[in-house]
């Protein structure tokens, strides 16, 4: 056993710590942020877990290491991760790297604060209630409330809790067992935090209603209307609808009009999942994708996605100015929310999420804010589109490479379609092939490191690509590379 410490040994020694964190930030600039935006380095140094274990020397011992080691150290941790900000990564919804928010983090992380006081975070209760007045103002709303939450997950939870505490206000206290069998309804093509709610929240699985889509992915008003009929014949009760802006594999927007039409009818919650796609109301051009949001209840949106604010960011959006959040949420912890503060309570934000700790997330987005302007936020967006559209153009002129469909945002979801396939589409034999195409030149991109994309089946459709770009870093060679490269790997299966 250690032995006991005396207070007057010093726990802590200042100088070294700094003389370390000094030679860190050096590692962090030169590996994590140099090389990792470099295109002539690797998105990634591909090791099986065993292989990496040894590598790393992952176990933890009693004595301690020297700042030498532990910097070396650091230097192999950034060098055996995925590189997200390298410029030939495109295998998530968020990827790029932009110093400014980067800087907000580094801000954040140092100050160490939680974002449920004014008392202890007054500068970022302040700027959060700023950030999210201004996506808020984004989608069409002139007052509101929200939060920012921990991923798009969570926020389309939230979602869910305030939208049964506000139709069964009693369900705070008594539970499910006071209500009647709710039912939720969204897509076929919804994310699937929206199932994963349902069964945290006691409201279950079974009690989601997926609503038919179309070919492009986009749910069918129609059918929605026809579920919604069924479900009250069976006596169950209809109270949560979620539409879709920019679905995870096609980036299908859900018609919001027409589907705010029978939430109002029914008088049902709307909730708008825009964690992908809620960022493309910044461009002028393309904000018509999610015309009719400004009829939801509530949104999700994720700037960590497509403006590359750095995870995490997602803003859970209220148009309900009346404190439901509060209301619904709230526990007035004394040791927290004392009533007889010395100032303002009402900025104290801790009650309006089921969160203690909350970390802050406004910070990076506000600094990228301010260094660009909306218009350069927009401009993201648009080049965004821009890369998207040219990869499309591609794909349809080069030989082996064919969409899946066009795409409508910047999902770009295609085929490669190797020699030893092309004409053999009437054979039984072709699909099954194909579907084992993607997997093996994603195996080989990782191994050499070249660069990561995701593919996925998707209902009766084998293995395809689904390409993302949302770095502003990406230049118009790395998209010229990314499909001369699937060619190169998958010419010989």
């Amino acid at each position: 056993m250690a032995e006991a410490v005396g207070l007057e040994q010093p726990g802590l020694d200042r100088a070294g710590g700094e003389e370390f964190l000094q030679e860190a930030m050096r590692v962090l600039l030169d590996e994590a942020v140099r090389k990792a935006t470099d295109v002539a380095e690797k998105v990634c140094e591909w090791k099986e877990p065993q292989e990496l274990r040894e590598l790393l020397d992952l176990e933890l011992r009693d004595t301690g290491e020297p700042p030498g080691r532990l910097l070396e150290r650091c230097q192999d941790v950034i060098h055996y991760s995925v590189k997200t900000s390298h410029p030939r990564f495109f295998n998530q919804l968020f990827s790029g790297l932009d110093h400014h928010a980067l800087a907000g983090r580094l801000i954040t992380e140092t100050l160490n604060t939680s974002q449920y006081t004014y008392e202890i975070a007054p500068v970022f209760v302040l700027m959060e209630e700023v950030v999210l007045a201004k996506l808020r103002a984004l989608v069409g709303w002139s007052t509101g409330d929200g939060i920012f939450a921990p991923g798009g997950s969570m926020s389309n939870m939230y979602a869910m809790n305030v939208a049964r505490f506000h139709r069964f206000p009693q369900s705070r206290q008594d539970g499910n067992w006071a209500l009647p069998r709710l039912t939720a309804f969204t897509s076929r093509e919804s994310h699937y935090s929206i199932q994963k709610g349902a069964a945290f929240l006691g409201i279950g699985t079974a009690n989601v209603c997926l609503v038919a889509s179309d070919t492009r992915g986009k749910m069918i008003p129609e059918e929605l209307e026809k579920e919604i009929q069924r479900v009250k014949a069976e006596g169950s009760q209809p109270f949560f609808v979620c539409a879709t802006c920019g679905t995870t594999v096609l980036g299908a927007f859900d018609p919001l009009g027409s589907i705010a039409d029978i939430c109002q009818r029914h008088g049902l919650w709307l909730h708008v999942d825009a964690a992908w796609g809620g960022s493309a109301l910044l461009s002028a051009k393309h904000r018509h994708l999610l015309a009719g949001i400004e009829r939801a209840d509530s949104v999700a949106w994720n700037p960590h996605k497509m403006l590359t604010v750095g995870l995490q960011c997602s803003a859970f959006l209220l148009r309900d100015a009346s404190g439901l959040l509060q209301r619904c949420h709230g526990a007035g912890a004394t040791y927290l929310f004392q009533a007889d503060k010395f100032y303002d309570v009402a900025y104290d934000t801790g009650d309006k999420t089921p969160q203690c700790g909350r970390r802050v997330d406004c910070l990076k987005l506000w600094l990228l804010w301010k260094a660009i302007g909306t218009q350069g936020l927009a401009q993201r967006v648009q080049r965004a589109f821009a890369c998207t559209q040219y990869l499309a153009e591609e794909v349809k002129r080069r030989e082996g490479f064919q969409l899946v469909l066009e795409p409508e945002f910047i999902n770009l979801c295609f085929w490669f379609v190797p020699p030893s396939l092309r004409g053999r589409e009437g054979s039984p034999d072709y699909w099954p092939r194909l579907e084992k195409v993607a997997p093996a030149i994603k195996e080989r991109m990782m191994r050499r490191g070249s660069m990561m994309v995701g593919y996925q089946p998707h209902g009766t459709k084998v293995n395809f690509f689904r390409q993302i770009v949302t770095s502003p870093a990406v230049t118009k060679a790395d998209l010229d590379f990314f499909l001369d490269e699937i060619e190169r790997l998958g010419q010989d299966l």
